[in-house]
């Protein structure tokens, strides 16, 4: 009888073994399912690459993100007398209904305003890209140097755009200017806006 029930205990010993086991395994099992598909913190997270480029020769400008040009629009750059810098810039601040600030002249926001509805202030001290109170100075040579643009134009653009993003002005058409914006307009095209258009105190 000692042997019958030394030899039960042992079985009950190693079945109790095995469902401990068998419970650890599910255990493991459930627990990768569970966070199988979740990121993990080392994963990495893939960063959005936004640009703006500006082509002065097209006078155009172009939302570039993550290497593909998501929209074109048409500016005004600086005439000739105040051209426009060219360089790799970024942008430093972004404002709504900004007051235009020049020497011996405040003006509030508003339909009188030269920067109209929004300012997106460059790197360089005094450039922006900008709205106008002169519509129709957009594609010309007319600012004195800032980057201008239509009203509704402008504000698409400002939602998208965040302090550190790159702003490229282009003076030269090179093979990237090329392939965003076309051929460089004819000279009889396109005309110096400081005879085509009365220039404000608009940048």
């Amino acid at each position: 009888m000692r042997a019958d029930a030394g030899q039960a205990n042992a079985e009950q010993k190693g079945v109790a073994r095995l469902l401990w086991v068998l419970i650890l395994v599910l255990s493991v099992h459930e627990l990768r399912a569970q966070t199988a598909g979740q990121p993990t913190e080392s994963a990495p997270i893939a960063e959005q690459h936004r640009k703006v480029i500006v082509s002065i020769p097209h006078r155009k400008l172009a939302l570039v993100e993550n290497g593909k040009v998501k929209k074109v629009y048409p500016v005004a750059v600086g005439a000739k007398h105040t051209p426009t810098p060219a360089g790799d810039f970024a942008v430093k601040t972004r404002l709504v209904d900004p007051t235009y600030y020049h020497p011996g002249k405040v003006i509030a926001a508003g339909a009188n305003n030269p920067l109209g509805t929004r300012w997106i202030g460059l790197s360089t001290k005094g450039y922006g890209i900008h709205g106008t109170n002169v519509e129709d100075s957009i594609g010309q040579a007319a600012s004195h140097g800032c980057i201008r643009m239509h009203r509704t134009d402008l504000e698409e653009l400002f939602a998208q755009v965040e302090v550190g993003d790159q702003v490229e002005i282009r003076a030269e058409a090179d093979a990237e200017v090329a392939g965003i914006f076309g051929d460089v307009p004819s000279a009889e095209n396109t005309t110096d806006s400081a005879t085509a258009v009365a220039v404000t105190v608009s940048q």
